[in-house]
């Protein structure tokens, strides 16, 4: 059973976004930049980096308004040079 995510979400929402991307210093820089653009605000990102070191794994929660906000910013996010994945 397939179903939308905007079938499951009620905006206005929390939404966290977790961005996988190499370890480097302006990969959570990078990030905060492209959500200040779609979703202005102060945050606060949480940062774990892989067992190995190789990675870094950015968890960043907004206040989503509607579902295109959403959308845009997955792809915006998986757009970053170094960014690997985004759940």
């Amino acid at each position: 059973m397939k179903t939308k995510l905007n079938e499951l979400l009620e905006f206005p929402c929390s939404f966290t976004y977790k961005v996988m991307g190499l370890a480097q210093p302006e990969l959570v820089e990078k990030v905060v930049e492209v959500i200040q653009r779609h979703a202005p605000g102060d945050y606060s990102p949480t940062i774990k980096p892989s067992s190995k070191g190789n990675y870094h794994s950015v968890s960043i929660t907004i206040n989503a308004t509607h579902i295109e906000q959403v959308e845009t910013l997955y792809e915006e996010l998986g757009k970053i040079d170094i960014v690997r994945m985004v759940l």
